[in-house]
Order: C-alpha cells, then sequence, then structure tokens
C-alpha cells in the first residue's frame, strides 16, 4: 500500500510517500512544496494545487494522510492555512485519493511516545525508523510521519471503529501507537 503524508502549510506544505510491504515500512520519496515568496495568495493556491496533483500522477497513492486542523492563535493564519489545505484537499479529491485526517498530537505520539514532541524529536524518529542517509527538512519529515503512522497500522488502520468521533480518534491513536484496549 503506498501512503501519501501531507503537512499543509500556505509558504511550505511537506509530502512524504512511504509503502507497506507486508509487515514493513520502506520510504520512497519525500519533499517539501514551496509556492513562490511573494506570491499572490492566489497564485500560492494554484501552485499547491498543481503540484500536489503532478506529485499523486507520478506516485499514485492508495490513501493520503493529511494533518488535521487545529485552532491558531492568529485568525488570518488560520484562514490561509486553511485555503492552502482546502488546494490541497481539492487536488486529493480530484484524483480519487482516499483521504485520512491524523491530528499533529497523534501522530507524535505514535512516532515519539509524546504528543508533545518538537520538530526535532520527528525529524530524529523518523531518519531512523525510516533508515534515512540524511535528516528530512522539518516539514517533510511531518509528513513522513503522518504516511508512517497509518502505514505503521496496517490492516488495523482500514478497520471500522464503532463508537463516537472522539473515541474513534482515541482508537486509531492507540491502534497506531500499537495499544489495544
Amino acid at each position: 500500500m503506498r501512503v501519501l503524508g501531507v503537512d499543509p502549510g500556505s509558504n511550505a506544505t511537506g509530502f512524504g510517500v512511504v509503502v507497506r510491504e507486508g509487515g514493513h515500512v520502506r520510504h520512497l520519496r519525500h519533499g517539501v512544496l514551496r509556492p513562490p515568496t511573494g506570491a499572490a495568495l492566489s497564485d500560492r493556491l494554484h501552485f499547491l494545487h498543481t503540484e500536489l496533483s503532478t506529485l499523486i500522477e507520478a506516485e499514485k497513492p492508495e490513501v493520503a494522510v493529511v494533518e488535521r486542523v487545529f485552532i491558531a492563535a492568529n485568525p488570518r493564519s488560520a484562514i490561509v492555512l486553511g485555503q492552502a489545505r482546502g488546494a490541497l484537499l481539492a487536488s486529493l479529491g480530484a484524483s480519487r485519493v482516499r483521504v485520512v485526517e491524523i491530528a499533529a498530537r497523534e501522530a507524535k505520539k505514535a512516532i515519539t511516545g509524546s504528543g508533545a514532541a518538537d520538530k526535532g524529536q520527528m525529524q530524529l524518529m523518523v531518519t531512523r525508523l525510516l533508515k534515512l542517509d540524511e535528516t528530512p527538512p522539518t516539514d517533510a519529515a511531518d509528513a513522513l510521519a503522518l504516511a508512517l503512522c497509518f502505514a505503521q497500522a496496517g490492516a488495523l488502520a482500514d478497520l471500522p471503529i464503532r463508537g463516537r468521533r472522539r473515541n474513534n480518534r482515541r482508537a486509531m491513536t492507540e491502534i497506531v501507537a500499537g495499544r489495544t484496549r
């Protein structure tokens, strides 16, 4: 199963592609999509949409794991992030790629053992877990962590989880972290 991780941002969107083969997860590709500095928002959104569509066409992921929206302190930043996220989701939707959302805190807990892990800890663990020769940029490491989080859950990630939505998130986190009730 090919899994694409996406860490949305209007200035830098991280991506990472992994493949799960049996019980093993292997790194395929990662990077950061950077719209032209100083470009109008509409041009940056178009860039993100086009570049992600090209990536999807090249990698043909079966599922994309996108960081779930969080509440930002700055309303303008939250709106711009939401617009960038929308452009990326439109690319995934147009390509008919299944989308799964995971909160950054859940991915951090699954990858590092702490939901409060910093960027450096995420980079270190992603590098170790995927046996990378070089440390990926922070945005790419976050995207790889999302993809890895889903891929490590294996077949469990596809099981329907009953209960309220909040319980679904908690159950998915526990499954990904290797714990069961």
